[in-house]
C-alpha cells in the first residue's frame, strides 16, 4: 500500500505563490494516479487536478485552471501543485490523494473516486 504525506502549505497574500509538495512511500512500484482535493471551512471536499502515473494527463478543476499546475517526478516518488495568483477563496486544507489506474481522467473524480488520502496541508490566502 501507498501512504502519502503532504508539505509546503502556509499563509500567502492574495495574488501570491506556494507549492505543495506530496511524498508517496511503500508500494511506489505500483502504477497509480496522484492528485489534490481541498476543503474549506464548512464546505465539502472538493477536486483540484490529478496527473496520471505517466504524466501525460492531467486534470484541473474550471477554479484554479490557468493558476494552478500539476506535476510528479517518479524518482522522488512525489507530486508538486504549483499554485499561483492565489485567492482568497483558494483557502482550504489540502489533501493529497492516490487512485490506483487512470479512472481520474475518463470519468470521476470526486471524493469517493480516491483509494488513499493525505493528512492535510492548510493554505491560507489573506486578502
Amino acid at each position: 500500500q501507498v501512504q502519502v504525506e503532504e508539505s509546503g502549505g502556509g499563509l500567502v497574500q492574495a495574488g501570491g505563490s506556494l507549492r505543495l509538495s506530496c511524498a508517496a512511500s511503500g508500494r511506489t512500484f505500483t502504477s497509480y494516479a496522484m492528485g489534490w482535493f481541498r476543503q474549506a471551512p464548512g464546505k465539502e471536499r472538493e477536486f483540484v487536478a490529478a496527473i496520471s502515473w505517466s504524466g501525460s494527463n492531467t486534470r484541473y478543476a474550471d477554479s484554479v485552471k490557468g493558476r494552478f499546475t500539476i506535476s510528479r517526478d517518479n524518482v522522488k516518488n512525489t507530486v508538486y501543485l504549483q499554485m499561483n495568483s492565489l485567492k482568497p477563496e483558494d483557502t482550504a486544507v489540502y489533501y493529497c490523494a492516490v487512485r490506483y489506474g487512470n479512472s481520474w481522467f475518463s470519468g470521476a473524480a470526486t471524493p469517493y473516486d480516491v483509494d488513499i488520502w493525505g493528512k492535510g496541508t492548510l493554505v491560507t490566502v489573506s486578502s
